[in-house]
């Protein structure tokens, strides 16, 4: 037998469970921290546990300041203004609460107080520079189940000159504490609860299929999927079943845990679309999951054969992609990217540019502009045949 060789790395502490929010304050109070920024969004500062964060915040001695002009693609302008605020307020902890792009948002303008470079200097594909002063300590609140930003060393910025979103890295920017409050989610509206579960799933799937030996990331994809596979559409049909949103809040970090492997395609396609169309990454991520596999099949189907035994779905890899097709179809997502404003005389240049994305040279089947092309015709129209081909 083969001695195989990884390098692995493991996220960071976790308070998860109904009413964790609570915990926060004081493990701010235990750091010695002193000014705070709350980075969010509008619509989440209205939500009824903001107001009592801030406050139990300055009970415990920390002055709260709060940034919450992140958008849903967070851009560059997001992060210049939320890094003014910081600054006002000369803060020395972020707290990030929010779906995936307040995560990403509150996690970059730490980055940006602690550099004087230009952010696309961090771009995953280029060398990691080093940072002009240490970063300051960043703790993650997710109100959705999605992207798992709260473990995750990465953001994504929409360059808006160049109409792209940009996958930036530092290891400084994972998050010191995480709160997984399944309270906190149920205000999320069953279309977010889909898409944004949908996200998990691509995660925890890509993550898995990737040909890379890391038996432990391999696991929690597999036991992230099993959690999906039971608790999302009890999420999505009851907002405030508890077990079901704590399972997709586990989930979701798991899969974030898991892409240290790499992601793949889906991402890839994905993330042009994103940029071009304005669609949200965890629908568009769920239009492309059957034409990504069976692109992929070649390469991966033994792996999901496997993966279809351990949810319990019989029919090796056409029942696992058969599921992924019922499933999103009982959460009402369309089953093609025209769906989500794609034509066919943007396809060459999404192809392209998705071919130039960094998660492209993970995906288990090598896939070049020609290929990217393919899959993308097959969604427009919907057809899955010939694609393995």
């Amino acid at each position: 037998m083969t001695m195989m060789q990884g390098n692995w790395r493991f996220p960071t502490e976790v308070l998860a469970g109904p009413g964790r929010i609570g915990d926060l304050a004081s493990r701010a109070h235990d750091l010695g921290v002193k000014r705070a920024l709350i980075v969010s969004d509008a619509q989440v500062a209205q939500l009824p546990f903001f107001a009592p964060l801030a406050t139990s915040l300055s009970t415990e001695g920390i002055a709260t300041a709060t940034f919450t002009g992140t958008h849903p693609d967070p851009l560059e302008s997001d992060i210049t203004a939320g890094l003014a605020a910081f600054r006002a307020h000369d803060a020395d902890l972020v707290v990030a609460i929010g779906g995936g792009s307040a995560l990403d948002c509150g996690k970059t303008i730490a980055l940006a107080a602690a550099t004087s470079r230009r952010l696309w200097d961090f771009e995953i594909t280029l060398a990691t520079p080093a940072l002009d002063r240490a970063m300051v300590p960043i703790f993650a609140v997710p109100t959705t189940a999605g992207t798992g930003s709260e473990v995750g060393r990465a953001s994504v910025i929409t360059d808006e000159a160049a109409a792209r979103k940009v996958i930036l890295l530092h290891p400084a920017m994972l998050p010191r504490l995480v709160v997984l409050d399944p309270e906190l989610t149920f205000g999320l509206p069953a279309k977010l609860t889909a898409w944004t579960g949908m996200d998990a799933l691509a995660h925890n799937l890509e993550a898995y299929c990737v040909d890379a030996w890391h038996p432990m990331a391999d696991g929690i994809a597999i036991e992230g999927m099993r959690l999906i596979r039971a608790a999302l559409p009890a999420a999505t049909q009851t907002g405030t079943d508890l077990a079901a949103r704590g399972q997709m809040l586990a989930a979701a970090s798991m899969g974030a845990t898991a892409f240290q492997k790499g992601l793949g395609a889906i991402h890839s396609l994905s993330h042009p679309i994103g940029a071009h169309c304005h669609a949200h990454h965890g629908l568009t991520n769920a239009v492309l999951m059957p034409y990504v596999l069976e692109f992929n099949r070649p390469a991966i189907e033994d792996r999901i054969a496997h993966v279809a035994r351990c949810l319990g779905i019989a029919g090796g890899f056409d029942g696992f992609r058969g599921w992924v097709i019922a499933l999103r179809a009982r959460l009402g997502i369309p089953d093609t990217i025209a769906a989500l404003g794609v034509t066919e005389a943007m396809l060459d240049r999404l192809a392209d540019e998705a071919f130039r994305d960094p998660n492209t040279p993970d995906n288990p089947r090598k896939a070049d502009a020609g290929a990217m092309r393919r899959i993308l015709v097959a969604a427009l129209s919907g057809r899955l045949d010939g694609l393995a081909r």
